[in-house]
């Protein structure tokens, strides 16, 4: 089977959400974490691969060198027809952000000079209109996501973020466009293109505004987006239209012992987080026991060993409402205090998993990296999406089943829903 899609993911919540739509429209697909090399096995028998890597917050350089040597193994190891940056439907990444220089690297090294921008996800309420991102018909910038720790988003629209990240001008196909069809969307992208446009924001209401998108993007070498558009390529190619069916497999209950992270300070993380409490064994990371304290993972890792195997997961989170947040980066540095928290994450991690662990519920783009690095995980089979955009995924190689949620997706009862996933 040819490898028709190459995904590079800029995160691993990212990798699991487009590769968890594609499969329920009808692909095979295999994530791989990190960049591969030659020593890599290439996956056989699927019609895409997606790489999840973590360059969303890294340095700029870091993040371009990830992306296009992903982008050369996809292209010369794998054989993929088509490359697809794949970002997040709340487009998280500032003006000093890497999705324009990583798109700018990409059309470089594809020899490219249009790229589409379609971040839009309306089953999960991302919209765009008017080049403008909406989230649950919130602008983006009035979302909750003015106060993301890591990349707080202050404007929602498209075009002006896109141009001052890349090197190059913007321009729109409206929703009048959009609807028109496909004839209508390429009409509109050759005639941005013979003024110069190098990057076309798209707009979209619904997931069936994708599937015209997604038949002019089928026929581009580079497209970028979000998990939406990876899901009408791939109805596009089966005629199967994505749903949160149950395709896929889920952890087996027997000699499962499973524990929740989160580390998204998201609103609707916090919410998750407060219902979970109500009903299971948590605990809060204390900053400054992250910073100070070197035997901090011991005493949480013994913690969790303590609470019953027969109930609930344990959880362990550093989630914090905006305004706490706001004062423990005054505290301590928005920098320490991240990176101090996931490197505790990490290190419970490895101390479980020597213990038996197998199951990790994961809140959070960056807990989710740590985690499944810290597992030393190099593939992964899509299971049965838990809600649209999360997936049960498992390593290929042993009993490891995660559940990596983006920080905005699911409802209250999340973490006690993948929970009840579990089967005989």
């Amino acid at each position: 089977m040819t490898i028709k899609l190459g995904v590079i993911a800029d995160d691993f919540t990212g990798a699991t959400d487009i590769a968890s739509f594609m499969v329920q429209s009808g692909w095979k697909v295999v994530q791989l974490l990190g960049v591969p090399d030659e020593g890599t096995p290439i996956p056989h028998d699927v019609d895409a691969v997606v790489i999840s890597l973590k360059i969303r917050s890294c340095p700029v350089t870091e993040s371009i060198f990830q992306a296009i040597n992903s982008c050369r193994w996809l292209r010369n190891n794998a054989n993929c027809q088509q490359v697809f940056f794949k970002y997040c439907s709340t487009f998280d990444s500032t003006p000093e952000g890497n999705i324009g220089p990583v798109i700018d690297a990409l059309m470089g090294e594809l020899q490219v000079d249009i790229s589409l921008i379609c971040p839009a996800l309306p089953v999960n309420g991302r919209t765009v209109v008017h080049g403008y991102l909406f989230v649950n018909e919130m602008l983006l910038n009035e979302s909750g996501m003015q106060y993301h720790p890591i990349t707080p988003m202050k404007d929602a629209n498209l075009l002006r973020l896109i141009e001052q990240q890349a090197k190059g001008i913007a321009g729109l196909v409206n929703l009048n466009c959009v609807r028109q069809g496909k004839q209508a969307i390429s009409h509109r992208l050759e005639s941005l293109r013979l003024d110069g446009v190098r990057y076309v924001v798209v707009d979209a209401m619904v997931m069936e505004d994708l599937l015209p998108v997604a038949q002019v993007a089928s026929e581009m070498v580079l497209v970028t987006g979000g998990s939406g558009l990876g899901a009408a390529i791939a109805s596009n190619d089966t005629g199967q239209i994505s749903s949160v069916s149950k395709i896929g497999d889920t952890p087996p209950s027997r000699d499962r012992k499973s524990v929740v992270f989160s580390g998204s300070c998201s609103l609707m993380t916090n919410q998750q987080v407060i219902k979970y409490k109500e009903i299971a064994p948590a605990m809060e990371l204390n900053v400054g026991e992250c910073i100070y304290n070197p035997k901090y993972a011991d005493q949480l890792t013994e913690w969790i060993m303590q609470q019953p195997e027969d109930g609930l997961a344990p959880m362990l989170y550093a989630t914090q409402s905006p305004e706490v947040l706001q004062q423990t980066q005054q505290q301590y540095g928005a920098t320490e205090s991240s990176h101090s928290i996931e490197h505790v994450f990490s290190e419970v991690v490895r101390k479980l998993r020597k213990q038996g662990f197998n199951t990790f519920i994961v809140a959070g783009g960056e807990t989710s990296a740590q985690v499944t690095q810290s597992l030393n995980i190099s593939q992964l089979g899509i299971g049965a999406p838990i809600v649209s955009g999360v997936p049960w995924v498992h390593d290929l190689h042993t009993d490891c089943w995660l559940a990596l949620k983006s920080g905005n997706f699911g409802e209250a009862d999340f973490f006690q829903r993948a929970q009840e996933m579990f089967h005989e």
